[in-house]
Order: structure tokens, then sequence, then C-alpha cells
């Protein structure tokens, strides 16, 4: 997944400032991630509980970002460029929107509590799923920014 993020901005770096800082944000968000993914060690609960609450700040901003300013972007050019990106954005939104339901259920599973041992296993179970929705998620944005924002790189101005 870090390798495909490199290779996001590889492509599409320089584009708008928006889609940078949200590249960047994607990319904290993954360092973030598989620093938790490679934990074993259940037992240091209060650690872990301070790395997943972490991970859950910088997933409903990088998620946050997405919805309410890149997604925006990417619907207003589709729009003025009239061009099928509006139909290819409302097949494609629902999808990213079942991944946001999967981050957003993680999040809330911390919930501000003490952990114990058995719950921090399955927040472990469900970090595999989250993951997984993840690297859908930004399989999907990378089409949506290649689709919707790059076909009009040349003719739009930098946000």
């Amino acid at each position: 997944m870090l390798e495909n993020c490199r290779n996001a901005r590889e492509r599409w770096g320089g584009v708008s400032e928006l889609i940078d800082r949200w590249l960047k944000e994607r990319q904290e968000l993954l360092v973030h991630y598989c620093d938790l993914s490679g934990e074993s060690d259940f037992s240091q609960a209060d650690a872990l509980k301070e790395k997943f609450v972490r991970l859950c700040e910088v997933l409903v901003d990088y998620v946050s970002t997405g919805h309410f300013e890149i997604y925006e972007q990417l619907v207003r050019e589709a729009r003025e460029f009239n061009d099928g990106g509006l139909e290819l954005a409302g097949k494609v939104y629902p999808r990213i929107e079942q991944t946001t339901e999967i981050a957003l259920n993680f999040n809330d599973r911390l919930d501000g509590r003490e952990l114990s041992e058995a719950e921090m296993k399955t927040l472990f179970d469900e970090l595999s799923r989250l993951g997984e929705a993840l690297e859908t998620r930004f399989e999907m944005e990378d089409f949506l920014i290649e689709h919707l924002h790059n076909v009009h790189a040349g003719k739009v101005a930098p946000a």
C-alpha cells in the first residue's frame, strides 16, 4: 500500500496543492496503519490504545478531507467540463462511501474507553479489515483523480 501511495504522488504530485496535501495525509495514515499492524504484544494496552487513537485521528481527518474538499472539487470540475465525469462519480462514490462506513465504525470502536486484552485482539482483527477497505478506497480515489481531474489538469487553475 505504501508503494502505491508513492506512485500516486509521483503521478499526481503538483497537479493541485489540495490533492498533494491530501496524498501526504494518506501517506501519514499508512505510516500509522503499518506501525500498528506490525504489533504483536497485546499486553501493552495503554501504548497500543495511544497508537490506535492517533491512527483514528488521522483516519477521520483523511476521510473528511476526501468527502468535504477533494470530492467536491472533483465534482465541480466534472460539472464544469460536462464530459461524463458526473456519471462516473455517481458510480464510484457509493463504493467509496462503503469504505467510509468501515473507517468510521472502526473509529467508533475506541469510543474513549479502556480496552481489555481480548478487545485489543478484536481491534487488531478489525484493523486488517480496515486495511483492506483503505486499499480499495485508495484505488477508487486514484481512479477518480485520474479520470475527473488529470484529464482537465491543463484546463484547470491550481487549487
